[in-house]
């Protein structure tokens, strides 16, 4: 059969000189930084730990493509923008994504990645967190001297069909599931996904204790800080941590017999505001306990007035400090968790659990969280310092991932030619270099 070459495409002159495109280049990949992926995980050993996580019945005699292969696959393509199954029937052809994984031939595709995705259950989950966990440990090259905080929040996920586990859901108004999620300084350890009708703190005191006791046989001495909005202010988490030697510092609803404790601050906030016509902020500290409370406990108001009229949040802490630093300090830096939660989301679809079995969803929302460990890394090692040392992942993956290059493989050697025009050549070279195991 004749290879016809197909006509180039026309476009209007530029300049005077005709302008035409054709699909003839040969190898070119517009994901040069899929290198940056390789490197990192290579540095980690995450996809490698993954995959030992996850061996199982598959006879690897009679299977083309590999598990760690297939595992990269699915969390470099995430990292770098592919969030469906369909991109792999194209994407398994890209070079550099071939080279980044380890190969050279073509990957494998949407359905071969399909049939691996549905075997997935509850001890699959179970034990890719624990790489998670183990990453984060391996992270530290000698104890950390300050606290540990651990960061807990429920979102919602929404659900687009009739998958195991969805529900509607009052709040947010729309069928979806309520996964758990943990943050530790920015580092992943939990992406636990839940029904959409749980609790908002549903498992989460017994997640903590897991989290505790693994992080205590490394670190005996650490200080472990429990922190979360007003959806985990529940007696029983609070006396586990009393009881456990675990601080914590946890939202808690406005009541009446709160509001009275307060008015005096508040009553104060507001003369103050009536005089200076500023927005004021004023804290205070008091105990207390609810009906279900055995015993009182600390609680800080954050006293604020403005032209909106007053506006009072309270926390319960175990934590030593004035109320001040409590509260702002201490207690709204889990917004920026909050962020990183949107990164999952958003810049890494987490959100795309479309299948039916709640396994397999699960496992989608691992393989997220095991794209956001290396582009983490990625931020944390090889950015340090840099302009993009704060930015989001989908920032990263634009300015130092989706870089146009020439793929040019042999024998000997495979060359990736990154394009000349390259805004950022000195922070790819210094991430690259940063990269390289110790």
């Amino acid at each position: 059969m004749t290879n016809c070459n197909p006509k180039p495409i026309r476009f209007a002159n530029c300049k005077g000189r005709l302008m035409e495109a054709g699909f003839s280049g040969g190898d070119i990949t517009s994901d040069g930084g899929a290198v940056l992926l390789r490197a990192a995980d290579r540095m980690l050993g995450l996809t490698d730990s993954a995959a030992r996580a996850l061996g199982g019945p598959r006879r690897q005699a009679s299977c083309l493509h590999s598990l760690p292969t297939m595992v990269r696959q699915r969390v470099y393509a995430l990292a770098l923008g592919y969030e469906d199954l369909n991109d792999h029937d194209e994407l398994r052809s890209d070079p550099a994504l071939q080279t980044a994984v380890g190969a050279d031939a073509v990957l494998a595709g949407a359905s071969t990645l399909c049939r691996f995705e549905r075997r997935m259950g509850r001890e699959d989950a179970v034990r890719l967190h624990e790489v998670l966990i183990e990453q984060f440990i391996a992270s530290f090259k000698r104890p950390p001297r300050k606290r540990l905080v651990l960061d807990f929040d429920a979102t919602d996920d929404p659900a687009h069909g009739m998958q195991e586990g969805r529900f509607f859901h009052g709040y947010y108004d729309r069928y979806c599931f309520l996964p758990l999620y943990v943050f530790c300084g920015g580092r992943l350890l939990v992406a636990y996904l839940r029904p959409g009708n749980s609790d908002g703190a549903r498992h989460a005191w017994a997640v903590l204790a897991l989290l505790t006791k693994r992080l205590r046989q490394a670190w005996p001495k650490v200080k472990i800080v429990f922190r979360g909005d007003g959806g985990f202010c529940r007696p029983r988490m609070l006396s586990w941590c009393e009881r456990n030697d675990v601080g914590y510092i946890v939202g808690i609803g406005r009541n009446a017999a709160l509001a009275k404790k307060a008015k005096p601050i508040m009553d104060l906030a507001e003369l103050a505001h009536e005089a200076s016509g500023e927005d004021l902020r004023l804290f205070e500290g008091f105990r207390y306990a609810a009906g279900t409370w055995k015993r009182l406990r600390r609680v800080v108001v954050k006293a604020e007035h403005s032209a909106r009229g007053a506006n009072p949040r309270f926390i319960v802490t175990n934590l030593k400090g004035v109320p001040q630093w409590l509260y702002e300090k201490m207690y709204c830096a889990r917004g920026d968790m909050e962020n990183r939660i949107k990164e999952q989301q958003l810049d890494l679809f987490a959100d795309r659990t479309s299948c039916h079995e709640s396994g397999p969803n699960q496992y989608r929302m691992l393989l997220s969280a095991l794209a956001y460990t290396l582009l983490e890394a990625i931020r944390r090692v090889a950015l340090a310092g840099s302009e993009l040392a704060n930015a989001y992942v989908g920032t990263i993956r634009l300015k130092l991932l989706k870089i146009g290059a020439v793929v040019l493989r042999n024998t000997r050697r495979v060359r990736l030619l990154l394009s000349g025009s390259c805004p950022r050549q000195a922070l790819f070279r210094t991430a690259a270099v940063r990269l390289k195991p110790g």
